[in-house]
């Protein structure tokens, strides 16, 4: 019998402070409302600005200035990704170029046989 009693108890005062939590749960809720406006006036407000609801002239220029401004935001942010390729481009061609030119040179140095004259790179224009 005991046992029940206990059960009964321990039940109750679950039930006690669920309650007391759900009463300072709805007073801080409802106190934090009145922090924010008035029921009224948030009625009004999402009655005066409808999801359809037309823009004033400085809201739809403030979107337009931020719009515009991300746009160039971009446009510099791809000038520079692409000045950066094309300087690693030009600064590979070159090194390339480079590379192409010693093995071109180590080849002639190689097989020269000393019969001919060495090649000159000016030769044909003068």
């Amino acid at each position: 019998m005991s046992w029940t009693y206990a059960t009964l108890l321990a039940l109750l005062t679950v039930l006690f402070a669920l309650s007391c939590e759900y009463d300072a749960g709805v007073r801080f809720f409802t106190k934090k409302k009145l922090v924010f406006m008035k029921q009224a006036d948030a009625s009004n407000f999402f009655r005066r600005r409808s999801r359809r609801g037309v823009k004033s002239q400085d809201e739809l220029d403030a979107e337009q200035r931020q719009i515009l401004a991300a746009d160039e935001r971009k446009r510099e942010f791809h000038e520079e990704k692409r000045n950066e390729f094309e300087s690693y481009a030009e600064e590979e061609h070159d090194e390339q170029d480079e590379r192409s030119r010693e093995s071109t040179e180590q080849w002639r140095e190689f097989h020269y046989d000393g019969m001919h004259p060495a090649y000159e790179y000016n030769r044909h224009s003068t």
